[in-house]
């Protein structure tokens, strides 16, 4: 009875403190987390833990995003969450994303892991056509997102195919031209090529550069009516609001800067914005829902506080974090310099072992090649030896049939005393004996010349062996090979390297050269931006041609238009600036 009511006592503790506590699922770029959290905490508690499990410190930025019926809402630092319209059922799922774009992603950011998950968020938006990106930027912009993924270019490694299963373009893109995925990869592939020698970093950073130039980058989009009931589109980003029309999001027909806005405010639907010039009458506008007017608020209060903050000394966390990244970046670079030298040094041994090798083998080829030699010259010399026996030989021969023949006359000059035709028949064997003999003897002496002649053959055969048997050994004294240039002990035989050779200091100096580089980089920047659209307009001059002009959406139409006219993002701001704030107010009001 006891046991039993400790265990439901125990039971009711777990459950209130269960009720305590709710999950909530964070989805970033990259993965999800998911965290436990205590029903009292505020909207800021659960996001500086996202933070603070992600190692940013730039969390100015970001906020934490839900979605609302048809719509979006971004989390309120100051309140309870689950005070808020957020999803009830658990995990309650948030987005962890970037909520305001800087004016200079490279000034601005500080932080690898600001710029990477801006760079995720970025790409997301382009492929997914919430940007508009013409399709030479396109191409470019898939470029430095290869190189950012795999590194530099390797061609024995990323062979043909290797981009097959990657999401580059968007489809729009795709679409607008007749290409197939093989000659979109071959020019990714030609302009992937030219970035090698740079990080990833570097590479999501360039991406960052291009894509922050784009019209519709960091904007956004809400619809709204004017005093006349004229459907617009309210632009809000990073310099001020913008007024489009609903079929053109590129570009704006009129706009305010953050530094021209004096008070922004709302009530109910209708949403009131007071210029800086007291002289200038406010301008009115209405949106479709409150809920609308609450989260265009929250966007202008935050775009306009980092307008102003842009323009101000930077604190001193800023300040710390940008020295930091400052020391980070050299050392980095000094790390880099020294795997550079590293490489370049395990590439020239490379090359040395290689030469070593074909060296080797060329040797190895001279030694077969003589030992060839030796041996046909040991098989003519015990020929030639073999002959000159058998010479000899049939001389011997031959003489002892001369004494034989010479015995015969003689034997038959004594027994001559015979009759008339005996003697005849004697002296015509003696006459047959002597041409024989004759004979015998001019065969022995062409013997003994022709026994001569392959002594004589047998004793340059000999020479020839020795001197085969010489080279060989010369060459076989010749087997270690040294280098030119090389000394002997600077490779062993496991081509290991001696760290000491290649160890580099961190010094003042290097800090010194890496900040009068960087001090250089900005001299360089209008060059780069000249080489930039070249770049651009050498891609869209190669695939114009093989462009589809039925298959153009009216926002391509208006870019190209735009292009035409040299009309770009921001010299179309500085223009509509340019005009007083009343002109532009009664501009907005007469739309």
């Amino acid at each position: 009875m006891a046991s039993a009511l400790a265990a439901k006592m125990g039971f009711n503790s777990l459950m209130r403190k269960q009720a305590r506590n709710f999950n909530v699922r964070i989805c970033t770029m990259e993965s999800d987390m998911e965290f436990s959290c205590e029903v009292k905490w505020k909207g800021k508690d659960l996001f500086d833990l996202v933070c603070r499990t992600l190692g940013l410190r730039e969390t100015w930025f970001f906020g934490l995003r839900y979605d609302i019926k048809d719509t979006v809402a971004w989390l309120k630092m100051e309140k309870k969450v689950l005070d808020q319209e957020v999803p009830k059922e658990e995990p309650i799922t948030l987005h962890f994303l970037a909520k305001f774009y800087p004016e200079n992603a490279e000034e601005e950011l500080v932080q690898d892991i600001t710029q990477h998950l801006f760079f995720l968020q970025v790409k997301k938006k382009i492929l997914e056509e919430e940007i508009h990106c013409p399709p030479e930027a396109s191409v470019l912009l898939a470029s430095y997102a290869v190189h950012a993924k795999y590194g530099d270019y390797d061609p024995s490694v990323h062979n043909p195919g290797f981009l097959a299963e990657e999401d580059l373009l968007p489809k729009r893109v795709i679409n607008l031209y007749q290409m197939t995925a093989e000659m979109w990869e071959e020019r990714i592939t030609a302009c992937y090529a030219e970035h090698r020698g740079r990080t990833r970093d570097e590479a999501e950073m360039e991406y960052l550069k291009i894509a922050q130039d784009l019209d519709m980058y960091g904007v956004n989009y809400f619809l709204i009516r004017n005093k006349k009931g004229t459907d617009l589109l309210l632009g809000v980003d990073a310099l001020g609001l913008h007024i489009y029309e609903p079929d053109n999001r590129l570009t704006p027909k009129c706009s305010f800067p953050w530094n021209e806005i004096r008070n922004i405010s709302y009530s109910d639907k209708e949403f009131t914005i007071k210029p800086l010039d007291k002289k200038t009458n406010v301008f009115k506008f209405n949106s479709s829902r409150l809920r609308v007017n609450k989260l265009i608020l929250q966007l202008c209060i935050g775009n306009h506080d980092l307008f102003m903050r842009r323009r101000r000394v930077d604190s001193l966390e800023v300040q710390q974090m940008k020295a930091q990244a400052r020391e980070e970046r050299a050392r980095k670079q000094v790390e880099r310099q020294r795997l550079q030298r590293e490489k370049q040094l395990r590439e020239e041994a490379e090359r040395a072992r290689d030469e070593l090798e074909r060296r080797l083998m060329q040797l190895q080829d001279e030694a077969h090649m003589a030992n060839e030699a030796l041996l046909r010259s040991e098989q003519t010399a015990d020929l030639l030896a073999e002959k000159a026996q058998i010479a000899e030989e049939e001389a011997k021969l031959l003489a002892q049939k001369a004494a034989e023949a010479e015995t015969e006359m003689q034997r038959i000059k004594v027994t001559a005393i015979r009759g008339q035709e005996e003697r005849r028949l004697m002296e015509q064997k003696m006459l047959e004996a002597e041409m024989l003999a004759l004979k015998m003897a001019e065969e022995s002496e062409r013997r003994a010349k022709e026994a001569e002649q392959l002594k004589q053959d047998l004793q340059e055969a000999k020479e020839s062996e020795r001197r085969a048997k010489h080279k060989l050994l010369e060459i076989t004294s010749r087997a270690v090979y040294t280098s030119p240039g090389l000394p002997p002990d600077s490779m062993p035989p496991d081509l290991s390297f001696s760290r000491e050779n290649l160890s580099f200091d961190f010094k003042d100096t290097d800090m010194k050269r890496l900040s009068m580089e960087i001090e250089k980089e900005k001299v360089e920047y209008m060059e780069k931006s000249k080489h930039l659209q070249e770049q651009l307009n050498e891609l869209k001059t190669e695939i114009e041609s093989l462009k589809l002009k039925e298959r153009e959406t009216p926002l391509d139409i208006i870019h190209n238009k735009n292009t035409e006219q040299g009309t770009s993002k921001h010299s179309n701001f500085k223009k509509l600036t340019l005009q007083s704030t009343k002109s532009r107010v009664a501009f907005f009001e007469e739309l």
